[in-house]
């Protein structure tokens, strides 16, 4: 993982905001899609915050697409937003 990634969460009733900072690298999105996999069932919806992501390499992002692909068939309740919502996700 990139040294300086990190995910910040705030969880209320329903709803789980990931907020992403740092580099993200193919480690950070090994990481992000292991928090996904862990809470993606337990939330109606996750907002997954990018304001905070300071370069995104294009291994990284390609894949969490790859994985994100194939949780995306099991969940529907991610919610990408920030600056750097296009960058990271296809919508």
């Amino acid at each position: 993982m990139a040294s300086n990634f990190h995910i910040f969460s705030l969880e209320t009733r329903d709803t789980l905001h990931l907020k992403l900072a740092g580099d993200f690298d193919g480690n950070s999105a090994h990481e992000l899609i292991d928090t996904l996999i862990k809470h993606g069932e337990s939330f109606y919806q996750i907002f997954i915050d990018t304001n905070d992501l300071k370069t995104i390499y294009p291994f990284g992002r390609d894949v969490f697409q790859k994985k994100l692909d194939r949780l995306d068939k099991q969940f529907k309740n991610f919610i990408f937003i920030g600056i750097n919502e296009h960058n990271i996700a296809e919508n």
